[in-house]
Order: C-alpha cells, then structure tokens, then sequence
C-alpha cells in the first residue's frame, strides 16, 4: 500500500540519520570535519521528522508496510496524530541536542568518534522506528535498536569500570522489560503473533477481564522499566551520569517518553474499558515514584545524578496524570480524561525540553571545569554568564514557576484533580485530594532541589580552583533553543493544547477544542484560567515599578558595600553551603529512607562523609542477588565432570518425562 506525504517525509528523516551514522563512520578521522557535516545534518532530519509530525496532527493516518526477510513477518509502519506528537517531541530534541554536539563530541579521538557516529544515529533511528511501528515485530525490533544503540553510548567511557557497570544494569533492564513487552503483545495478538501482531488486530481483539489485565500489567512493567518508575529505576541514577551529556539528554527528555507512548497506546487504544483499579495502580505508582525520587534528587551532590532522580521524578508525574485520565475514563467521563491526559502529554513534551536544557548545560560545565560535583563548583555564573542564564532559564521552568513551561502541565494535573468530585465513586473523591496533596509535595520538593542545584554550583564562590571557562557557540546556541522553548510553551500553551486536540479525540473520542493565544481556560473561565501573557506583563511592571520607587527614594549613584559575613572580617568559601549541608533537614526526617552511613575520610583528618544508600537496592535487589547467586552455586554442583553422572541425569529426566506424559 502506498503511503501518503507526512509517512513519506518520516521515513526518509530515518533514512538520513542511517546514512549520516554511515557517513560519520567514513569521516570520523576527521573530527571537526565530520563533527560540523554530520551533527548539523542530523538537526536538519530532526526538524523533518518534527514537520511530518505536525502534518499527521492535521492529516488522515497513513499506513506503509514493506516486506521483510520472512515472508510472515512484514515491516509495518503508521503515523496518526499520536505518534504524530510524539515524532514533533523526539525530532525538536534531536535537532537541539546535535547540534550541542557539534561542538561537545570534536574533542573525542578519532576512533571512539567513528563508534560514536554509528551509535547515535542509530540510537535516534530506533526511537523514530518505535513511533512509527504498526505491529509488534516492528516495534520490537526497533525497541531492541533502541536499548542496544543507547547501551553502547551509555558505555562511551568503556575503560572506566563504573560506566561497564552502569551498563550491564541498564541492559538487563531494559531486557527484561522488552520481554514483558513481548508478552503482554502475544496476549493482546494471540495466534496473530505469529504472522507479526498488528495492531489493528490489537485494537479489535475481545479480551476477557482477566486476560485484559494481564496485558495491563505485563505491558506496564515493560514499558515502567523503560520509563524507570520504582522499583525498576535502578539502571537509571547509574546510566545518566556515566553517559556523554547529549546522550543524557536523548535518553531522558526522549526515550523515556517511548515508555510513556507505549503506554498510552496499549492502554488507550488496544484495551477496552479500563478495569476500576488500573487508574489507582498507576496513580499509586507514580505518585511514589515522584516522591521517592525527588527526596533522593535533592540529596545528591553530583549534578547529573540530581538530575537522573530528577527525571524519574517527573516520569513518575506523567504517571500520576495518566492514571487520573484512566479514572475518570473508568466511569464515563471522557472530558476529564481529556484533560488529564492533556496536563500528561504536555508534561511530557515540557520535560523534553528543560531536562535536555538541564543536561546540556551540565554537559558545558563538566567540559569547562572537568567535574559535575557540586562540592567543587561555585561562582560559575561569573565564567559562565550565558550557560548560567539558560541553565537558570531551565531551573525556573522545571521548578514549575511561570509563566515558563512547567507551571502549565503542573496547573492542568491540579486542575483535573479539583474536578475529582465529579466521579460517582465517594472513595475515590475522597482519596484523589490527599494524591493532590502529595502532587504538590513532589513540586514544592523539585524546586527546593532546583534552588541547591543552580545555588550551590553557579551562585557564590568558587568551592575549587578549576580553570573553568564559557562554553563554544555550538554549544550555547543549542541551548538557547531549548530556553526559548522552554519560554515559548510557557506564554502561549493555547497554540500546544489545540494542536493536541486531534490527540485526544484519537484516545479518548473528546477534546478540550481549541484554545486562545491568551487565555488558557481547560474548563470554563468561570472555574479557572490563566493567562500566562498577562502574568509576565504583571511581573515586569511590578518589576519597574519597584526599581523606579527604589531609584527616587535612594538617589542615583550606585553605591557599592561589601557583603555582610555574621561579623567575620574575612568571607571564605568554606563559609558557604554545602551540597548535603543545605540538605540537612530532610536527612534528618527522612533518615530511614536515605540509608545514611558515616565514614571517615582519613584518620588523621577529622572530616566525616555521608553514604546515601536506596531501600530499594537494599531490600530488594540485594537479596534477590543473593538468591540468584546461591542458586547459581547449586547448580554448579551437577557439573562433575564425568560422564556416567551426566547419563545418569539423561536417564532420570527420561523418566521423569515418561511420568509426566503419562
């Protein structure tokens, strides 16, 4: 079947990231040649995925399916409005993010760039190929390209035994979620499995209750290891920090959102009704999952760590959102669950932009002062004017202030959450305003971990003598792209949420319609509304005004005092917060949850260390490597080494079978 334009137009921005990882592996002993050819390339295939995504918001779906090397299994592609949304977010990241690494990835030796040049391209490849797959062979073959290319960039610095490390945990992760994957499809497809799984059989299957579920959960734990709610979050506070800061910035402001879409797809599209208590599953899941990530967020004192935690947090408030939409899809009310899907996918494309911002930014100042430990910066904002402004651009937003970006998702998931009474079931009612509560804990928390973040490493003095110096063009041009995004979603969300329509209407047969340039009223303006526009026109006259009063009152020359010190006469760094000092309260509180161990750091010296410790790895996956390898350790015992004990096993299983069949 031929496929129509927008299909036609993300196929080939595919294409062209294969043949440039093709043409960067030819290049690659030619770094700056191959660096200023081929990343601003992939921006360039980036924002055409982005323009077919916008085509498939407004255009019917298209379909294109290919024969493949066996004759049953076809490749099957589709775009339709929701991959359509998430082709916009993956490509915009992508354009940003290389073009970061035009200048990021230069210094690299020529062999490790040549590796890398295949890595990455192929890497965005895979993410491209999920969204457009149309059946459960194509989808996990491109999932596979996916786990495999980015595992590979996530071991870059392969000599170093912390990046091995991180990556065999994050392999075997993500394995074990592709494998729930693949069976929550064999039960969705059934014999269609066989013959490739389509998802249009998918979504015409009539599933038993209990068969229903059982696709739920399998899918939902394949896809929350990817996403890496708790508990399977392990692989990612280790993968983050040991991968190159644009792979961190793929990985987290994109391929997390491959889980998200999986999600909504399964759950939105191939089930019926969703049963009564998957909404508060997932609700459930992802409120512990923000909570519990945040406290150790802010705990942290290696920025790219904090920052790790920090996008679990926010996967865990894309969860809470996606299982609101599920409850109130439950009972009939599909206009609620357009608008809680609506703060879900708008959250989702914020977090694409600010995390990338974040992590880019982390990336400059690892390049310009060689660590990302926060015990060791300071006063950055004096050597690094611009990247501290977009850096703190990407502070304000994720923190959720406006009128940026992250305030709006965050106002439309509390605005859902106050319409809960409508649901005719009075236990949920009652229990959706303490989630509410613990929402807008999980927020007060980012942002108390955002002002550490931003305070202690660009604010102050220097902690360290670093030679730190401003980032290169490409670098902070990138990330004046993300910040201006960043600012544009934030005064004008009307323009998203009316090309999100289509969306919802796909998911959940309703919308919110179409929304003004000024005014953002998800419900009625006699409940709520907010007009971002209007907001920053208030803050910047109430900005003037105060500086006009401040200047007539006090006269115009500027006058210049030294810093208070509490009465010392001599102000040194070690006067200043530490990264766990300023984080003392909460250690305190939350002492169980952060598993805190004393150590010394020498004997002569009287300075102690605090070692933070999780309780899930202690609780959970220490004892089950335990088992595992007590198990393993029996088993070795029936390898003896002689071949009448191995006949003996033969004959003992030959019975075993004749009893059996029996």
């Amino acid at each position: 079947m031929m496929a129509a334009l927008p299909l036609d137009l993300a196929m080939a921005a595919l294409l062209s990231w294969l043949g440039l990882g093709l043409l960067g592996f030819a290049l690659g002993g030619r770094q700056a040649l191959a660096c200023r050819v081929v990343f601003p390339l992939s921006a360039m295939g980036g924002l055409l995925l982005a323009a077919a995504g916008f085509w498939a918001l407004t255009a019917t779906p298209d379909v294109l399916e290919l024969s493949g090397p066996f004759p049953v299994l076809p490749w099957s592609f589709r775009l339709d409005p929701l991959s359509g949304f998430f082709l916009i977010l993956l490509g915009l990241l992508a354009a940003a993010v290389s073009v970061f690494a035009t200048g990021y990835f230069r210094p690299l030796p020529a062999a490790a760039l040549r590796r890398l040049f295949l890595q990455y391209q192929s890497f965005l490849l895979g993410m491209g190929l999920v969204l457009l797959a149309d059946n459960a062979y194509t989808f996990l073959v491109a999932w596979e390209i996916m786990a495999i290319a980015s595992y590979f960039l996530v071991v870059t610095e392969h000599e170093e035994e912390g990046s091995r490390r991180a990556g065999f945990l994050y392999l075997l992760i993500a394995h074990l979620g592709a494998l729930a994957i693949l069976l929550g499809f064999a039960v969705l497809a059934g014999v269609q499995i066989l013959q490739g799984g389509s998802f249009a059989a998918m979504m015409q299957a009539q599933l038993s209750p209990f068969w229903a579920s059982a696709a739920f959960l399998l899918t939902f734990f394949g896809f929350g290891a990817k996403a890496g709610l708790l508990p399977l979050h392990i692989w990612l506070p280790e993968a983050h920090p040991a991968a190159p800061a644009p792979v961190s910035a793929l990985m987290s402001g994109a391929m997390l959102q491959t889980a998200f879409y999986g999600m909504l797809r399964v759950d939105f599209l191939f089930l019926p009704r969703a049963a009564d208590w998957w909404g508060p599953f997932v609700l459930l899941v992802g409120l512990a999952s923000a909570l519990f990530a945040v406290l150790f967020a802010a705990a942290q004192t290696d920025m790219k760590r904090l920052l790790a935690y920090s996008s679990i947090e926010n996967m865990g408030l894309i969860m809470v959102a996606m299982g609101l939409a599920l409850i109130f899809r439950a009972h009939g009310l599909d206009a609620l669950a357009a608008l809680a899907l609506i703060a879900a996918l708008y959250h989702a494309l914020n977090h694409a932009f600010f995390k990338g911002l974040l992590f880019l930014g982390s990336g400059s100042v690892l390049h310009a002062a060689g660590t990302v430990a926060m015990d060791r910066l300071g006063g950055l904002i004096q050597r690094m004017p611009q990247t501290a402004f977009f850096m703190l651009v990407g502070v304000l937003a994720i923190a959720g202030l406006p009128p940026l970006n992250g305030f709006v998702s965050e106002w439309l998931l509390l605005q859902a959450f106050l319409l809960a009474p409508a649901l005719p079931q009075s236990t949920l009612s009652a229990v959706l305003p303490l989630a509410a509560s613990g929402v807008v804990l999980s927020a007060a928390l980012a942002a108390y971990a955002m002002v550490k973040f931003y305070g202690i490493s660009f604010l102050g003095q220097p902690r360290a003598h670093l030679p730190v110096h401003e980032t290169g063009r490409w670098e902070r041009g990138a990330m004046g792209l993300l910040a201006l995004a960043c600012v544009a979603l934030g005064l004008f969300p009307g323009v998203l949420i009316g090309l999100l329509d289509p969306v919802i209407r796909e998911m959940v047969g309703q919308g919110l319609g179409r929304q003004g340039w000024l005014w953002l009223t998800p419900v009625s303006a006699q409940r709520a509304s907010y007009s971002p526009v209007i907001f920053l026109f208030g803050i910047a006259l109430a900005l003037g005004v105060a500086f006009v009063l401040v200047w007539w009152r006090f006269g115009r020359p500027l006058r210049r005092a030294g810093v208070w010190a509490c009465g010392f006469p001599l102000r040194t760094a070690r006067m200043q917060d530490s990264p766990l000092g300023f984080v003392e309260p909460l250690l305190r509180i939350f002492r169980p949850v952060f598993q805190l161990r004393r150590e010394a750091l020498s004997t002569a010296a009287p300075r102690l260390s605090l070692q933070l410790g999780e309780p899930v790895t202690a609780y959970l996956y220490r004892p089950l490597a335990a088992t595992a390898a007590w198990l393993s350790a029996q088993m070795v015992r029936l390898q003896q080494g002689r071949i009448t004990v191995y006949l003996l096993y033969s004959f003992l299983t030959l019975l075993l079978l004749l009893a059996l069949l029996r």
